[in-house]
């Protein structure tokens, strides 16, 4: 099973190029055997971009999450602490393997309505 996640552009790019190896959620995916990870960059770039396995997904309260990733999170630990600001707890996605697609596409092409979802929505 699939799940596509609406990221900023930034950080897609760092996932697609290997520097960024966890993807920091308030919600996750709670359908058993999600494995793939469908990246739609937001605007301006507004467009799905890749995909990634996901290794595995760590959930713990937010001061522990950041010193079990904080190496390869490919964010700043401020920002990092406003995300996850009043959480008792967060939830890391372990990037397995990324995958750029050669040519981006729309997301009507997958989603009907043709709109981002606000956290994450199965494929």
């Amino acid at each position: 099973m699939r799940v596509l996640l609406s990221i900023k552009p930034e950080y897609a790019e760092k996932i697609l190029m290997g520097q960024k190896h966890y993807e920091f959620r308030k919600v996750i995916p709670r359908a058993e055997g999600v494995k793939t990870v469908v990246i739609y960059a937001t605007k301006p770039v507004g467009k799905v971009v890749g995909e990634f396995e996901i290794d595995s997904v760590l959930t713990e309260k937010p001061a522990r999450l950041w010193s079990q990733t904080s190496n390869f999170s490919g964010i700043s630990r401020r920002f990092f602490n406003e995300y996850f600001r009043g959480r008792a707890k967060g939830h890391a996605i372990k990037v397995k393997k990324a995958t750029r697609y050669e040519t981006p596409f729309e997301l009507s092409m997958i989603l009907s309505s043709g709109i981002a979802p606000q956290s994450f929505c199965y494929l």
